[in-house]
């Protein structure tokens, strides 16, 4: 009885976690998240014509201690991207993941799509798009340049400047490029622009004093993202600000949060910051040793919120006849784990993080308070996909690892279950012996525990074990790019989404949605892996010989069922992933009891529930 109710209590924890995060996050966060994907879809549907002429620029500060901004493009003056980048002279982007082009109006980097990734699981999809010009419905982009001192009346670029391109070609990995303006009083600034063949922009500005008297001019660059964008919206998960701050460490702040505060400033050395999507980021990655005047900020123009992310250098007086450098490099990509870098003990995955030099560039990827067990969780799973070729594959591989791993533990507890069951005949002689002395039962059953070196706790140790588990798998599913659209086989094309068919559908063959039902909608995703997961549950739960106590009976029964439905709409990997515990640990538990001299009974236990239907037919 005792192992039974802590059987129970184990499994109904999980199940009180696994509901709670159901019903009050996954369920609301999906409705959300398909309105905002009906809206946004609307909202491109409305988008009118290019507009050639009177396309207002939306623009932000042009560095962080001068904010100076033009007038907002109104509905009716915004233009398709295509108008957009079409609109002004441009240098084109070429690497293996990166496609785009920088403005030479403005000189900003404000023209991004990831070619290696799509939209949909469809590879003929549209690639992801990253950044967008200023005039679009959401710009997004990169600008770099000086700021003249307070007082000073030194003209230096903004972002209506005219840049001139210093030669000719492509910006490639093999072939920087170099950009020139003279501001006709002086000065003249030259600017060289790299990229690598990952998703590194390097940018290294130059300013020449021609002139009779010093100028006095700060370094800066920014990241400017115009609305709000669509989030996920889950807890375990951030977007918007983020950077590690030197000495502050890490900073997050949401788009909510930056709206309310308007402006965070902060005096830094050995930092970086930017802003992050679930899967993509854009990040400014100053000079290690450079002392920084950086800021998260929000602002509107008109009734669309701005959000920017920025950083200050020291000063530069630059004598007559003298030259001004500064240095800056742009991180615009997805957060590959192998690209961004792992801090991980013996673990020699650097990327950009170990090759800069960078602090705590790993970070980048939310890897949650509980980053001891979900990073090696990833680098399991990427060691075997790596071996394999197939994230399916390796998340079964790494559930045998985990089993191995625990295989002490497990074994003795499902030991101490198994001579749990031995004594049950003894334990049903004290009910008789004492049927009025709920005490004296209670002293001579840890007695007979005792003699028998029996933990009475020991049978929810395996469910225990497995809570863990189960989360960093889904955090590593939820959040690493490496799982998004990772096929398994037949019908599972993204393991770090839900279950595609529907049993309420038959499986595809009506033609409809049944989550799409008002009310009751949510609950009526019921796919085949988690009834194959459901199954599995139900033969372990047969394992053990039926409660006597109604109560308890009622609860195995139905525990199977309930927690089919609840993971429905969770990552398949992760149902998968459970499906697969399951099954391993009826074979573990089976054979540890034959061990152990105490008799299996899942047949008998299986055969009789059909047989207690048929008799009540």
């Amino acid at each position: 009885m005792t192992d039974n109710r802590n059987t129970i209590l184990a499994v109904i924890l999980s199940g009180l976690i696994l509901i709670g995060w159901q019903y009050f996050f996954n369920i609301p966060q999906m409705e959300k998240q398909r309105a905002a994907e009906r809206a946004q879809q609307a909202e491109l549907a409305k988008t009118k014509p290019p507009a050639k002429d009177g396309a207002a620029s939306t623009t932000p500060t042009t560095a962080p201690a001068a904010p100076s901004t033009s007038q907002p493009a109104t509905a009716s003056t915004i233009v398709s991207r295509d108008a957009a980048i079409a609109a002004s002279p441009r240098i084109s982007i070429e690497t293996p993941r990166l496609a785009g082009s920088i403005a030479l109006k403005g000189a900003r980097i404000d023209d991004l799509s990831l070619v290696q990734y799509r939209e949909t699981v469809d590879p003929k999809s549209p690639a992801i798009v990253l950044y967008s010009p200023s005039g679009t419905a959401h710009p997004y982009y990169a600008e770099f340049g000086w700021v003249a001192a307070s007082g000073s009346n030194a003209k230096v670029p903004d972002q209506s400047t005219q840049w001139r391109q210093d030669g000719s070609g492509n910006l490639t990995p093999d072939h920087p490029v170099k950009l020139k303006w003279d501001n006709g009083e002086g000065l003249t600034f030259t600017r060289t622009i790299s990229v690598d063949d990952r998703y590194l922009f390097t940018v290294k500005d130059d300013v020449t004093n021609n002139g009779a008297a010093p100028v006095t001019l700060y370094p800066f660059a920014l990241i400017s993202r115009h609305g709000t964008p669509q989030v996920s919206g889950y807890y375990i998960l951030h977007e918007g600000m983020v950077g590690y701050l030197g000495d502050q460490g890490l900073q997050e702040y949401t788009y909510k949060k930056i709206a309310e505060a308007k402006s965070v400033n902060f005096k830094i050395t050995d930092g970086w910051l930017g802003i992050t999507d679930k899967y993509w980021a854009s990040a400014l990655l100053p000079g290690t040793g450079a002392a920084l005047q950086a800021r998260f900020s929000s602002s509107t123009i008109g009734n669309t919120p701005t959000y920017q992310t920025d950083y200050l250098e020291s000063a530069q007086t630059i004598a007559p006849g003298g030259t001004g450098s500064a240095n800056a490099r742009l991180f615009a990509g997805a957060k590959e784990a192998g690209v961004v870098g792992i801090n991980f003990p013996l673990v020699g995955l650097g990327g950009y993080n170990k090759q800069l030099g960078l602090n705590h560039f790993d970070l980048l990827i939310d890897w949650g308070w509980f980053y001891f067990i979900t990073k090696p969780m990833f680098l399991a799973l990427d060691f075997f996909y790596h071996l394999v070729g197939n994230f399916g594959i390796a998340i079964l591989l790494v559930t045998v690892l985990v089993k191995l791993l625990f295989f002490p533990l497990a074994n003795k507890s499902y030991a101490s279950m198994a001579k749990m069951k031995a004594i049950q005949p003894q334990l049903a002689a004290l009910k008789e012996r004492f049927p009025d002395d709920r005490m004296k039962q209670q002293q001579e059953m840890m007695e007979i525990y005792k003699k028998e070196k029996i933990n009475p706790i020991a049978g929810c140790l395996p469910v225990a074990l497995q809570i863990p588990v189960f989360f960093s798998l889904y955090k590593v599913l939820f959040v690493t790019i490496e799982m998004r659209h990772a096929p398994f086989f037949g019908w599972i094309k993204d393991l770090s989404a839900h279950d595609p068919t529907n049993l309420f559908n038959l499986f595809g063959l009506l033609s409809y949605d049944p989550t799409t039902i008002p009310l009751i909608g949510p609950h009526l995703a019921l796919g085949l892996w988690p009834i194959i997961m459901g199954i599995t549950m139900w033969f372990q739960m047969k394992l053990n010989p039926t409660p006597p106590d109604p109560t308890q009976k009622m609860i195995f029964d139905w525990m199977p069922l309930i927690f089919t439905f609840m993971l429905a709409s969770f990552p398949a990997g992760l149902v998968i992933y459970w499906a697969w515990n399951n099954t391993l640990s009826v074979i573990q538990q089976s054979y540890i009891m034959r061990r152990n001299g105490v008799k299996v009974e899942l047949f008998d236990n299986v055969k009789s529930t059909f047989g207690r239907s048929k008799k009540a037919t």
